[in-house]
């Protein structure tokens, strides 16, 4: 579940190992660039957490992170 935490969206993925994690990165940053909407993000091993918010309406949270945390909840799932 994406929390809300200092006006950005937040989760914690976790994977097998870092090939599954930068897979997944991956095609989070397909969709990514296909939307225009980049997010915040790390990867240590096998784990990638993404911090989401929009920068052009005052670092809050909008219906384009909305609509992207959907999105990489459906590649995570997948």
């Amino acid at each position: 579940m994406w929390q809300e935490q200092e006006n950005k969206l937040y989760k914690k993925f976790k994977f097998k190992n870092f090939s599954e994690a930068f897979a997944f990165m991956t095609r989070v940053a397909i969709e990514a660039e296909k939307a225009n909407h980049h997010p915040n993000w790390s990867n240590k091993w096998s784990t990638v957490e993404i911090w989401l918010q929009t920068h052009e309406a005052n670092n809050s949270i909008t219906e384009k992170d909305i609509n992207l945390a959907k999105k990489i909840d459906e590649i995570a799932g997948r």
